[in-house]
């Protein structure tokens, strides 16, 4: 017999991966050149060239057992040591070797970090709007998910409904920022108000709740925002991280998670992460691409073509009068739709080759997420959709 779990996901797949496949259908009929494909968040830069060339230097000169030969469980750890070095000299926190596990991407970083802190039954809390597949992720540990919802005003944290739903069954908060998908970077004073409530709480309920820090787009924040480093505000903070969107390298899957030194039971949660490994088949990422982010830890890719899609985008969607919060980071923006139903609107703006994420998914109904990783180029000559789209659908002026 099959897992009727399982099956039954398979009524239930991630819509952003539906709208891509339909993108690419489409695409093959009038050529994708013709699609203006905002749904799947996929960087569209080049990985720095000094990525590529450690690599291939790597495979000419590198011992082929110390590149192909399998890690050890918590990761390689001269590349360890080269990450939490780092976190020292970017964030000013005492991080060592044992304070970092490595990962399949910020994905795996959240599978290992949910398990080490949750057992069945608990409940995490998150804020609307979020990452739809944080639900699969919580709810397949046996914890239970449940969504804050939003402050649409700001797209900060609503904390007069935090306080309401973090309850004694609650072990752990997740939060994401710069966020998926409103583009929104958490300010200091949010991070700092969401430090006394969890600090609160825990006394009141005489247990730790923990911070899960889900931070893919770390690097990607534009010009006159501060990121904040959660991971100062508050102790009991496990930071996931993935090198995905800061290299334009998410087919490698490589990130890990790096446990606050002040956190409680540190020196044991990263040995646990190796049992968790040993529990769900992760069993490492790669030797090679362990080692070749641990030379280039202090690049990026060039970031800069998503604040100048950002603003391009914002611009136009303010000019057509869409309520929208303008981002901070990321490439994603959060506009709300020009009728309630952002379903039927996303389905007619298909109609003219326009493919944008319905808010449902990410727990803000009446809001769409389109995600400008894309050429500026196609960028630019998706506004006369746009604005067509709107003008013989709303009559948008």
């Amino acid at each position: 017999m099959i897992a009727g779990h399982y099956e039954k996901m398979l009524q239930e797949k991630s819509v952003i991966r539906e709208l891509s496949e339909f993108a690419a259908a489409r695409g093959r009929e009038i050529g994708y050149e013709n699609v203006f494909d905002y749904s799947l968040g996929n960087p569209s830069v080049p990985v720095p060239d000094a990525v590529t060339e450690t690599m291939i230097r790597m495979l000419r000169e590198t011992d082929p057992m110390a590149l192909h030969g399998y890690s050890p469980s918590l990761g390689i750890p001269s590349v360890r040591q080269r990450v939490a070095a780092s976190l020292r000299q970017r964030f000013g926190l005492p991080y060592e070797e044992e304070d970092i596990f490595m990962t399949s991407g910020a994905a795996g970083a959240l599978a290992h970090a949910l398990r080490a802190v949750t057992v069945p039954g608990d409940e995490v809390l998150t804020f609307a709007p979020c990452f739809s597949e944080y639900f699969p992720y919580v709810n397949g540990t046996g914890a239970v998910l449940k969504l804050v919802p939003a402050d649409t005003e700001t797209f900060q944290i609503h904390f007069e409904a935090l306080e309401e739903m973090l309850t004694e069954k609650v072990s752990a908060v997740l939060i994401n920022t710069p966020n998926n998908p409103s583009g929104v970077v958490y300010s200091a004073e949010t991070l700092i108000n969401l430090a006394a409530v969890l600090n609160k709480k825990a006394d009141a309920y005489g247990h730790d709740i923990y911070l899960i820090s889900d931070e893919p787009y770390r690097e990607i924040v534009f010009s006159g925002v501060e990121a904040p480093f959660v991971s100062s505000y508050y102790d009991n903070t496990l930071l996931c991280y993935s090198f995905s969107k800061s290299l334009s390298f998410p087919g490698e899957r490589i990130g890990y998670v790096a446990v606050n030194p002040a956190c409680a039971d540190a020196a044991k949660i990263i040995q646990m992460c190796g049992q968790i490994s040993r529990e769900t088949g992760h069993n490492c990422p790669a030797s090679i691409i362990q080692l070749a982010v641990a030379e280039n830890l202090g690049i990026t890719a060039d970031l800069s073509v998503y604040e100048t899609n950002k603003n391009i985008i914002y611009d136009e969607l303010k000019t057509l009068g869409f309520p929208c919060t303008e981002p901070g980071g990321t490439f994603y923006i959060f506009p709300k739709a020009l009728e309630e139903d952002a379903r039927a609107f996303c389905e007619k703006a298909r109609k003219y080759d326009l493919i944008m994420v319905p808010g449902d998914g990410f727990g803000c109904p009446g809001y769409f997420r389109m995600a400008y990783c894309i050429d500026t180029e196609k960028v630019r000559r998706s506004l006369p959709a746009l604005r067509r789209f709107v003008r013989e659908v709303y009559g948008v002026k």
